[in-house]
């Protein structure tokens, strides 16, 4: 179910990373489509590995999620998004980071078992 979400949140992100200024594309645009990706993709790199090799990239993905917060305040500050849009980024990007951190705890309690 987070890979779903990440998934949805990176389309998103694409989205609106369209709208930006073309002096963007290689700058703040590029690296605000690049995080989101990378937390999909890191979930998706992490499953088939050992519990210690999943829990590494959740970790990588959670840093992602996080970089992503600064990525739409810098958006936002830019006016390159609305308040409402900057809002709703990191009402996602908790709902993602709470489940990627339960995700990882459930697989750290499994591991003590």
């Amino acid at each position: 179910m987070v890979y779903q979400k990440a998934m949805d949140f990176a389309e998103l992100v694409d989205e609106i990373t369209k709208s930006f200024l073309q002096r963007e594309l290689y700058a703040i645009s590029s690296q605000y489509r690049r995080a989101p990706d990378s937390i999909g993709l890191n979930i998706a790199e992490g499953y088939p590995g050992s519990d210690a090799q999943f829990c590494k990239h959740i970790n990588i993905a959670i840093y992602s999620a996080n970089e992503c917060v600064s990525a739409s305040t810098k958006a936002f500050r830019r006016e390159y998004i609305s308040f409402n849009q900057n809002e709703e980024t990191r009402r996602l990007l908790v709902e993602i980071t709470k489940m990627l951190s339960s995700l990882r705890n459930k697989i750290l309690e499994r591991r003590k078992k």
